[in-house]
């Protein structure tokens, strides 16, 4: 079959290669999306009576086979077809003869592919929520379970002031439900429909978009069909940008536990099960896993820069240089959601060690508690300051416990809000649900 644009003529093969790039690779994880969309727009199209109703269900029913194909393995995308749009067209032509070819009345594959990375991106954010949500009540479970296990606090990595356990994990675990917020704001973005938009300026036809982004599950059509092209690259930066928040947080909490874990403080211990090996050294047990979050965290901030750059000087309507924003979005949202599910793990598996992190409560420790004890008795606080900066020997041993528990100020080591952080992930979840159920629900009821 000759491609969706042609018009005679053979591309240059160098050419060929060079534009197609690693699309027909990247479209594989879009066929379901893209079949999807097509069922829609058939839907769509019979109600306007561009197609009999006996058009829409062979065309639904070649749909459901190239699905099911795709499924067991016998579907794949050529690199001569150069995307999913063009390999399941000619699927459906094969099948379905000169019907197949009618699919594409009113559409082009710039809102088709805009489409597909919307479904797909949708169904990545929720994912992805579920997984962010997922870590923050593990690491609020562990601040709970060590609530008042005694934790050096530290600024510039030199002993601080006295801290716990529970509060180092529910600082991160609120720190999980406020990338959420971004998530949420990446996915009403996402949320639109760009179906019928087609190559930026429309259509003659009067295509309902309204039913196609019902159809769809979407909450909204986009309306301004240039913006529905000018807009490609948008919803997925947005989408970058949460990963890289989300990811730069994991990045630290996987430092804390690596450096937490070495020999020299020894306040945690990861299960073998979670380590790799050395070839060459028989006794090491690697944080691999937590390593590679970090290394993942630089490449998905990579990502995000990549698709900015791209679209920083774009003229308005498509443009080729769009393609090039597939590859880093998609690559950026899979490395955030195994990061996640790999940090979950090791937070819900981690050994502490109480006796190691206790040894760092030295009297230096105390040494701010103690100036605010003078300032109690009357002391101007930059005098009580200096007086325990320069007799810092005059300084004793407490009980790390109680120092802990009459720290009772809102979000303090003693009145850590818990129960605040498990309720706003109540509520994420709810909204998750909210969200996520009626668009697979549509999506069901489509093929």
């Amino acid at each position: 079959m000759a491609k969706l644009w042609d018009k005679g003529y053979s591309i240059d093969p160098e050419i060929e290669r060079f534009t197609v790039g690693e699309d027909y690779l990247l479209d594989r994880d879009l066929v379901r999306a893209d079949v999807l969309g097509s069922a829609a727009h058939a839907a769509m199209l019979a109600k306007i009576g561009v197609l009999t109703a006996r058009e829409r269900d062979r065309l639904l029913g070649g749909l459901r086979q190239v699905l099911a194909g795709f499924e067991a393995g016998k579907f794949a995308i050529r690199p001569d077809q150069e995307d999913v749009h063009t390999a399941v067209e000619e699927c459906l032509t094969k099948k379905l003869g000169d019907l197949g070819k009618k699919l594409h009345t009113g559409r082009s594959r710039n809102d088709q592919v805009l489409l597909d990375l919307r479904l797909y991106g949708k169904e990545r954010l929720h994912a992805i929520s579920e997984r962010v949500i997922a870590m923050a009540r593990a690491l609020a479970a562990f601040a709970k379970a060590h609530e008042l296990v005694p934790m050096p606090g530290r600024t510039h990595m030199q002993i601080a002031m006295p801290s716990s356990l529970g509060l180092w994990a529910g600082a991160w675990a609120e720190a999980m439900l406020d990338d959420l917020e971004l998530v949420k704001a990446a996915h009403t973005l996402t949320d639109q429909s760009p179906l019928g938009s087609g190559a930026a300026y429309g259509s003659a036809l009067p295509l309902d978009r309204a039913m196609v982004a019902r159809l769809l599950g979407f909450a909204k059509v986009q309306n301004n069909v240039l913006y529905c092209a000018n807009s490609r690259g948008k919803a997925e930066l947005a989408t970058l940008s949460a990963c890289t928040q989300i990811m730069i947080d994991l990045a630290r909490v996987a430092t804390d536990l690596i450096v937490g874990s070495m020999p020299e403080f020894g306040y945690f211990r990861l299960p073998k099960e979670l380590c790799t090996g050395s070839s060459m050294m028989p006794q090491k047990r690697n944080p691999c896993g937590l390593e590679l979050v970090r290394a993942k965290a630089a490449a998905v901030l990579g990502h995000e820069q990549a698709v900015a750059g791209i679209l920083r000087a774009l003229p308005s309507g498509y443009n080729r240089d769009f393609q090039e924003t597939k590859g880093p979005f998609m690559r950026g949202v899979d490395a955030t959601a195994a990061s996640l599910s790999v940090m979950r793990i090791s937070v819900e598996r981690l050994e502490v060690v109480e006796a190691n992190l206790r040894k760092g409560f030295l009297p230096e420790i105390y040494a701010t508690d103690r100036a605010l004890e003078l300032v109690l008795q009357g002391k101007p606080f930059r005098d009580a300051y200096r007086y325990v900066g320069t007799h810092l020997d005059e300084l004793s041993s407490r009980d790390p416990v109680k120092n802990l528990k009459s720290k009772k100020l809102q979000g303090g080591p003693g009145n850590l809000g818990l129960k605040m952080v498990v309720k706003r992930a109540a509520v994420a979840e709810k909204w998750l649900k909210s969200v996520r159920e009626p668009f697979q629900k549509a999506l069901r009821a489509l093929l």
